[in-house]
């Protein structure tokens, strides 16, 4: 059944009179992507799939097909087209190339059927690597399970750009009604946003369902406990798209897709993004950029991105004050330009700023490429500007063999293109079970600037290169730092380095 959304009820679901004028033309469909009601106690199905809307952009260097595991009928998936970036070196211009992407939702176990229509397949992964999954590989055919929802992208000979990604999430339940009075229903097809803006009133609910497409951006300026969450598309026209949480408080965002924009905090105080995925690959592509804000989690999220994946900064424009208690967990990053994380660059000289209690746990890094040797490190701790960057705890990180940079860049920095002074510090950061696995990595840096701006108090416990394990106690001539052992260089405004074994650490804790 699909219904109109009326001038009244828009009126109701917005709780805005300002919004009436542009919301009044909204439509939206009243049927549930699973095809039940609230309160419905039918059985879920093990499957849902979304066709893709009449007039969006698809790409077909794929066939893809999914079914429940082991005999389920295949259902056929067609491709949504994205951008993915590259940048040439030599000129400094960026080329996009296409890219695809399918998403659906199941429980329980479901095999995908992936075929590589320009053929000549001789090899074929799936990463994140530390997934596992060895597809089988049948002539241009690649086969694999999912036993339980993953983001992974399948990539064919090794192809960087033209390459599968594919989002799953578990069977939605809860789906909200489209006459709920609390909520601002897009239901499947495509919706532009008059204005290109929707201002999100406080309490109110932005679904996106299965097979939605929206055009436009979803802001929650000032608002207090308001949400978006649904298995929908939003993007862009032109620059204006995205998700930004300015000054709010309380805000929770799960599951869209975002092609072409990101998600911005700005003065954000409170927030749950939960596997949020978002695709750009235009230029300052950040995908989850951050600043001034605090109490923030990113929980599952997807991030392929053509500039940092996250950004987390203090004052910049117009946004002021500290950033503290940012959580990044159980993430997949893949930056085809720059940092995969990026924290501390921007801030305030004038009256200086602390970004203080990060965590960064249980993330896999695919992928890392940035000729400029300013802006590498798949995780960068830049302290300009006179921030101090301080309490940060990485945990669980695997990073894969990148194409481009360094694994890890800690600096305190005077960048004049950027900022008005130097950074005043880096303490206390705790790394551990760090793995890279590679030879493209160029050597981490660690540099403070002078004896009053310097890096202190760094703890590296079980980091593991390449298989071997880096630590203090380890085989090495005498008169080797530790940091030679993989190539990194400390300089001599780096004081309290050290590098544990696990027993180590965890005898110190006990003492």
């Amino acid at each position: 059944m699909s219904t109109d959304l009326t001038r009244r009820r828009t009126l109701q679901a917005a709780g805005a009179a300002a919004l009436a004028a542009g919301l009044s033309s909204l439509t939206a469909t009243a049927a549930h992507a699973d095809g039940t009601a609230d309160g419905d106690t039918a059985p879920k199905p093990k499957l849902v799939t979304y066709p893709i809307p009449t007039g969006v952009g698809t790409r077909g260097t794929f066939k893809v097909r999914v079914r429940t595991a082991p005999d389920g009928e295949w259902q056929t998936l067609a491709c949504y087209e994205h951008g993915v970036k590259e940048i040439n070196a030599t000129t400094g211009s960026g080329k996009v190339w296409g890219s695809s992407l399918v998403y659906f939702d199941f429980q329980d176990t479901v095999e995908l059927e992936v075929t590589y229509l320009k053929g000549g397949t001789t090899k074929a992964r799936v990463r994140p690597d530390s997934h596992g999954i060895k597809p089988e590989l049948l002539g241009d055919t690649v086969r694999f399970t999912l036993d339980e929802p993953k983001d992974v992208v399948v990539q064919i000979n090794d192809e960087i750009f033209d390459c599968l990604h594919v989002i799953t999430n578990r069977v939605e339940h809860n789906v909200p009604a489209a006459d709920d009075p609390d909520v601002i229903y897009f239901g499947p097809g495509t919706h532009s946003i008059p204005g290109d803006i929707l201002l999100v009133p406080s309490g109110k609910t932005v679904y996106l369902a299965g097979g939605a497409v929206v055009t436009g951006q979803i802001n929650f300026r000032g608002a207090e406990k308001a949400s978006l969450r649904g298995r929908g598309v939003l993007r862009p026209r032109g620059n204006i798209g995205g998700v930004q949480l300015e000054r709010s408080k309380n805000i929770r965002v799960e599951d869209v897709i975002l092609l072409g924009n990101g998600l911005g905090c700005w003065e954000a105080d409170g927030g749950l993004v939960k596997k949020v995925r978002v695709f750009t690959w235009g230029q300052w592509g950040d995908g989850l950029p951050l600043y001034s804000s605090k109490n923030i989690t990113y929980n599952g999220c997807f991030v392929r991105s053509s500039d940092d994946c996250h950004s987390i900064y203090a004052h910049r424009g117009e946004w002021y004050g500290d950033t503290r208690n940012v959580t990044i967990e159980n993430a997949t990053l893949w930056a085809d330009v720059a940092h995969p994380v990026n924290i501390g660059t921007h801030g305030n000289s004038d009256n200086p700023e602390m970004i203080e209690n990060i965590v960064i746990k249980n993330v896999d890094i695919v992928d890392h490429r940035e000729p400029q040797m300013n802006y590498q490190g798949c995780i960068a701790l830049n302290a300009g500007d006179s921030n101090l960057i301080k309490n940060i705890r990485i945990e669980d990180v695997r990073v894969e063999d990148f194409r481009w940079g360094q694994l890890l860049n800690f600096r305190i920095m005077y960048n004049k293109k950027y900022n008005t002074s130097v950074g005043r510090g880096i303490e206390d950061v705790y790394i551990k079970n760090l793995t890279y696995t590679g030879t493209h990595a160029h050597p981490s840096l660690f540099l403070g600037y002078d004896a009053d701006h310097a890096i202190k108090n760094v703890t590296f416990e079980n980091l593991v290169v390449n298989g071997l394990v880096i630590a203090d106690t380890m085989r090495k001539p005498t008169w080797y730092y530790t940091t030679d052992m993989v190539q990194w260089h400390a300089n001599e405004h780096v004081t309290n380095m050290k590098f544990l074994t696990t027993a180590q650490a965890e005898a110190a804790a006990a003492s």
